[in-house]
């Protein structure tokens, strides 16, 4: 691994902890993968506001895969996008129960073959619940490796294989973890605050700024 990588690493890791706690309230795999599919172009906070009370409403993958459309709309309308997310959750908790005997699969391709979820969502029950090495790329994820000149890519899968290359397994899952923060917290997409950013020496977006 590059010595820069190991660098900027060691200095999210001092920033941020190790600590490989999910944003998203979850007792288990299948609640895990609602609140991720729910989080799509939401915040954490308000899925889990959303989720507090939706999975004492529907209280297994069953309940989910009978409920009605119009009613699931109605329960998960403050995450948006809520036609589609009703749609994929009652489609993808059918072949959960149907196919998978309420047991939510661990492969990659079994995971991205049910309604509404990518490799993003599918990493995301990887790493979190079945302790597989995964690297999860988000809007955050995507803009900070480019700024931090990890990957050249704008697709998300071209910057996950960009990443498993760049990254040690050990920081697959907890990078994502750690760089969700960062970016709320100093590498916003406008008006990064570039001066208090410990990692400006290594970031293209300040080198461009400073010139």
């Amino acid at each position: 691994m590059k010595k820069r990588t190991i660098e900027i690493l060691n200095i999210i890791d001092d920033m941020y902890g190790t600590d490989m706690r999910c944003y998203l309230n979850h007792e288990n795999a299948w609640q895990l993968l609602i609140a991720t599919i729910l989080s799509a172009q939401c915040t954490d906070a308000r899925v889990n506001i959303v989720t507090d009370s939706l999975f004492k409403k529907y209280t297994s993958i069953k309940d989910f895969a009978n409920a009605s459309l119009s009613e699931l709309e109605n329960d998960i309308k403050p995450t948006g996008f809520y036609h589609n997310k009703a749609k994929n959750i009652i489609e993808c908790c059918k072949k959960l129960h149907y196919e998978y005997n309420d047991e939510v699969p661990s492969s990659i391709e079994e995971l991205t073959s049910l309604s509404g979820v990518g490799r993003k969502t599918a990493n995301v029950i990887r790493g979190n619940i079945f302790n597989e090495p995964s690297i999860v790329v988000d809007t955050h994820v995507k803009r900070i490796s480019n700024r931090l000149a990890l990957t050249k890519e704008s697709d998300p899968v071209k910057i996950e294989f960009d990443l498993m290359k760049e990254l040690p397994k050990d920081h697959w899952i907890l990078f994502n973890i750690q760089i969700i923060t960062f970016g709320r917290e100093i590498c916003s997409a406008r008006n990064p605050k570039c001066e208090q950013c410990r990692l400006k020496k290594y970031c293209k977006y300040y080198k461009k700024g400073s010139d």
